[in-house]
C-alpha cells in the first residue's frame, strides 16, 4: 500500500470519529508495510483530553509490539499533529509522519512549532506532509459546519454518549 493507501485507512478512522461527535481525526501506524495500530478521537466519549487519534494508534502499536520504542514506524494522521502528539511522536521514536491537512491554530509540526525536527532533543522525526490533503481538510470543514448548524438550531453544542451525527 502506498502513502495514499494508508492514509485513506487513517480517514476510514476519522469518520468512525465524526460518527461518534468527536473531531474526526484519524490515524494509524504501519511498520514494515503493515497496520499496527489503528486510532480516531475519543476525548469527549471518554473524557480524556489526551485520547487524540495519534496517541490511541501509537499505544496500541506498542502495545502490540510489546516496546515502547516503534523504531522504523510511520505515523499517518489526517491532522497535523498538537504540541502533545507531535512530542510523543519524538518519544515513540517514529521515523516518519505523514499528514494530510495542516492545522494553523496548533500544529507543532510545520505551522505553529516544530517539535518533530528539533535538533535539541535526542529523536529527529521525518515528515511528509499534504498526503490527500484535500480529503483531510473536508472532513475537518463538514465537522464543524454541522456543529455550527446544530448550535445555530439551539441544539445542544456537546455530542451526548451514543450520540451519532448524520454522515453526508
Amino acid at each position: 500500500m502506498d502513502h495514499a493507501g494508508f492514509m485513506r485507512e487513517a480517514l476510514a478512522e476519522a469518520e468512525k470519529a465524526y460518527a461518534l461527535g468527536e473531531v474526526p481525526v484519524g490515524a494509524v501506524v504501519v511498520l514494515e508495510g503493515e497496520i499496527i495500530g489503528r486510532g480516531h478521537n475519543l476525548r469527549e466519549i471518554l473524557k480524556d483530553s489526551s485520547a487524540h487519534a495519534e496517541l490511541l494508534a501509537l499505544r496500541e502499536a506498542a502495545g502490540r509490539l510489546g516496546d515502547w520504542r516503534l523504531n522504523g514506524a510511520v505515523l499517518y494522521s489526517t491532522l497535523e499533529p498538537c504540541p502533545m502528539c507531535a512530542g510523543a511522536l519524538v518519544q515513540f521514536r517514529v521515523k516518519t509522519l505523514v499528514y494530510g491537512a495542516a492545522d494553523p491554530k496548533a500544529g507543532a509540526v510545520d505551522s505553529v512549532l516544530d517539535v518533530v525536527r528539533q535538533p535539541r532533543f535526542n529523536h529527529q522525526v521525518e515528515v511528509m506532509a499534504g498526503v490527500l490533503e484535500e480529503e483531510c481538510r473536508t472532513i475537518m470543514q463538514r465537522f464543524f459546519r454541522a456543529l455550527r448548524e446544530k448550535k445555530t438550531a439551539g441544539e445542544m453544542a456537546e455530542p451526548v454518549e451514543g450520540a451519532r451525527l448524520e454522515i453526508e
